[in-house]
């Protein structure tokens, strides 16, 4: 009889082997013999849940997030977390700045503080609301203030002028801030009701269409009333964050008050001790810090002193508090205040404490292994008194002094020298010119001894029309070079006096620019000595920024106001505090003090049109520093080498490689170009890319020669090498023409530079044939961290359009 229920096999049962569907069975398999491996079960299916789990997971998590975001709202201006820092920035020079200060300080139930350190700031604390704000102004024309600020602020409040919105010193300001980082922002518009109604509502008809463009769904809130101001407060502290990496990891304080206590030794030098509420990450006492425009610090001591803008302040009997608004100055009681109840918090152990070495001491003995012995002495002064020759010197010159004149036959040796640093710094095509101007500058000097006596006439004394057309010369010399460079892009003349292979004696060919092989350690600069480099730079960044996420630090938490000592303090910081310009405070993460190279990619900044050549000084605002270099520009490939370019160009992203302090990305960057008159115009922005002092950059030299003669695959080329040894050295080197055709150097024929060359292809008469050479170049240390205050931004009138340039 059959079994009622079907068989239901066991986990044992036999698996047979499936069918190989044609593919081709390789070793592994032969070698299996037909057995079937073991299924492992992966982890992550343990870990897999079912549908109710799943949404009941991603339920958490959407509540652990939110609770995040209304936690970090609630924090911001209450008792327990740092007053909101408002900073406030006029757009126009007609804005209503002091009418919109005057209004947010008549809030009823309100205590208003003026500060100490700023004139014009103040702090507002709403006992009833529990929140507390701090509002600084800047003027859109003090740029570094306005960038400071922007660093540490928890939102921006833009004034804007009811008619036009911003001018031109307030468009700058926000190309500025926007390349930087904008946090959190409103837009406030005071003013307009002396206008009639009709113009009113086409003057803010035509505001809002303005300020789309750069605030795209953006709420504008007219600032005429007291209630119109609590709807701005309301909108300020309950809008959503806007977080800035490079200070969210970083411990940072925006000053409320600041003393100097000179030391011992100087006057000039001392101890700074600033208060303030610490902002983003726990401060440790170990760690240095970084105060914007001055430079790196050491922390010796950290102090709690009682926070001045207390919500709930002791009341002294015999005082009632009154309901209105006060206006008290903590200038009169603050130091009172400091000097009762202040309790030293930590102190620095020097054990643990961050060093200040930015550079490493190079031992120039330290690749030294031997000693000269007396034998070799003696024959290098056997050869120095070989090589001796007779000088006529001036009296009294000492033979130290006479080695270094020059006779003449050694003029042409030292000037090859000259020629090739120049190579570096200028363009290649410049030598002749050098050249004609040495002959020339002997007849220049006869001439002034001549003119001494001479009268000059009134019309030529006016300097400074002279000195504006100088300027216009230099500036058409620029965009004509820079137009050569794109019509014949790193094509150079080859030299008639001096012969291609000295000239060139750097460079070096290659059979392909993309896959030739080019070690990143060979004939590395003494600066490299100096320098620190990571074995793996990203992996430390991943620790740094897994230790912070974890709270690992110990120190002063986010929210206290403390003071803290910074050791070593020039005078001229708090001289610029007392002036009124903000001190911020940024804490370093470790290796944060240290030069390396740094590798900016940036983009041409679409107000710029002004030609930037590379090693020109520029100014850079990296996240929270800014400092003075002379940059090289390359390529932006995934290639690893990259090819220079010689001018910062419009149209595409370029890598900008300097000297400087390491800066852990993200971070961005603002690249500045200061004129003449003091201004600063940003000319660049974008973000730090990495630092990697192994990241090669290539110079490449075209040089350039016609066919004279040509035949089914082979040519006569002339006007690329003028003797034949020169032919001969670079005969190994791989030739290219415009038109795509490949060949090599043949033979030389006669003695005047022609050459015999085989292509892979018949040549067109009007193609020309080029040979590439390269060079690794490295940035030059021009690092500087003194970058001096610019002088109010105006636009220039005087750039040339690019079309009024022609090439001659």
């Amino acid at each position: 009889m059959a079994a009622a229920g079907a068989h239901r096999p066991g986990p044992l049962k036999q698996q047979n082997k499936a069918h190989k569907g044609g593919k081709h069975s390789g070793s592994s398999q032969r070698r299996a013999g037909g057995r079937v491996p073991v299924k492992a079960q992966p982890r992550r299916r343990l870990r897999d849940l079912n549908r109710v789990d799943r949404r009941h997971q991603a339920l958490q998590l959407r509540r652990q997030r939110k609770e995040a975001v209304l936690a970090e709202k609630r924090s911001l201006g209450s008792r327990d977390g740092p007053p909101h820092l408002v900073v406030v920035v006029v757009l126009h020079s007609r804005a209503a700045a002091h009418g919109t200060l005057r209004l947010l300080q008549s809030q009823d139930s309100a205590v208003v503080r003026a500060d100490e350190g700023r004139a014009g700031g103040f702090a507002l604390l709403c006992p009833r609301l529990k929140q507390r704000w701090r509002f600084v102004t800047a003027q859109a024309g003090d740029l570094h203030a306005v960038l400071d600020l922007a660093k540490v602020a928890d939102s921006l409040l833009f004034v804007l002028d009811p008619v036009d919105g911003w001018d031109s010193a307030g468009e700058h300001c926000l190309s500025c801030l926007f390349a930087q980082g904008l946090p959190s922002y409103a837009l406030a518009v005071p003013g307009g009701t002396d206008l009639p109604p009709k113009k009113r509502i086409d003057a803010k008809k035509k505001l809002s269409k303005c300020v789309e463009k750069r605030f795209p769904e953006a709420k504008l809130f007219p600032l005429n009333t007291e209630q119109e101001c609590s709807l701005l407060l309301r909108h300020l502290s309950s809008q959503k964050q806007r977080h800035l990496a490079f200070r969210d990891r970083r411990a940072h304080l925006l000053a409320h008050a600041a003393e100097f206590v000179p030391s011992q030794d100087s006057d000039l030098v001392g101890t700074l001790k600033v208060s303030g509420f610490v902002r983003g990450q726990t401060l440790s006492v170990n760690s240095l810090v970084h105060i914007v425009g001055h430079g790196d610090f050491q922390v010796s001591q950290v102090d709690a002193p009682p926070d001045p803008l207390s919500l709930n302040p002791r009341v002294v009997k015999g005082q009632k508090r009154s309901q209105d608004m006060e206006v008290q100055d903590d200038s009169r009681n603050g130091a009172d205040e400091m000097e009762e109840d202040v309790k030293v918090l930590m102190k620095a152990d020097p054990s643990k404490q961050e060093s200040l070495q930015s550079e490493v001491v190079p031992d120039p003995m330290e690749g030294e292994q031997t000693w000269p012995t007396e034998e070799e002495l003696q024959e290098a002064e056997d050869s120095l008194k070989a090589n001796r020759r007779v000088v006529k010197v001036p009296k009294g010159t000492s033979k130290y002094q006479a080695a270094w004149i020059v006779d003449d036959g050694e003029e042409g040796s030292e000037k090859d020298d000259d020629d090739d640093d120049e190579d570096d710094d200028m363009d290649d095509d410049m030598m002749e010119e050098a050249v004609s101007q040495e002959g020339e500058s002997s007849e220049e000097e006869a001439g002034e001894e001549e003119s001494e006596t001479m009268t000059v006439s009134e019309s030529l004394r006016d300097d400074q029309y002279d000195e504006k057309m100088e300027e216009d010369e230099q500036m058409l010399e620029r965009y004509k070079q820079e137009r050569m460079d794109e019509m014949f892009p790193d094509e150079v003349d080859t030299p008639r006096d001096v012969p291609a292979r000295v000239r060139f004696q750097k460079y070096r060919g290659l059979k392909s620019f993309r896959t030739s092989p080019w070690d990143p350690k060979e004939n590395l600069p003494r600066d490299y000595a100096r320098i620190f480099q990571f074995q793996d730079f990203s992996r430390t960044r991943k620790n740094l920024f897994r230790q912070i996420e974890k709270e690992e630090t110990e120190g002063a938490s986010v929210g206290w106001y403390v003071t803290l000592h910074v050791c070593n303090v020039p005078v001229s910081v708090m001289e610029s505090f007392k002036e009124g310009k903000p001190l911020v405070l940024f804490s370093l993460l470790p290796h944060e003090q240290k030069m390396s190279v740094l590798n900016f990619l940036v983009r041409r900044h679409p107000g710029s049109s002004e030609p930037v050549r590379a090693k020109e000084e520029l100014i850079f605002h990296c996240g929270f520093r800014r400092f003075r270099a002379s940059p090289l520009f390359s390529q932006h490939t995934s290639a690893d080498k990259h090819k220079l370019e010689r001018f910062l160009r419009p149209d595409a992203a370029l890598v900008v490689t300097v000297y400087a302090p390491i800066t852990f990305p993200p971070a961005s960057v603002l690249l500045f170009k200061q004129r003449s008159n003091g201004m600063h115009d940003l000319i660049a922005t974008g973000s730090l890319l990495s630092v990697d002092p192994d990241r090669i950059v290539i110079k490449r030299l075209v040089l350039s020669g016609h066919p004279f003669k040509i035949f089914t695959k082979t040519a006569v080329v002339r006007y690329m090498f003028f003797n034949r040894e020169d032919v001969m050295w670079f005969k190994p080197v791989e030739l290219r023409t415009k038109w795509g055709r490949r060949g090599h150097i043949k033979e030389p024929l006669g003695t005047h530079g022609h050459m015999k060359c085989h292509f892979d292809g018949q040549l067109k008469s009007q193609d020309t044939v080029l040979l590439n050479l390269y060079k690794r170049v490295f940035p030059k240390w021009t690092y500087d961290p003194h970058v001096p205050e610019p002088v109010p931004w105006v636009r220039s009138e005087s750039a040339l359009p690019e079309q009024e340039v022609e090439m001659e």
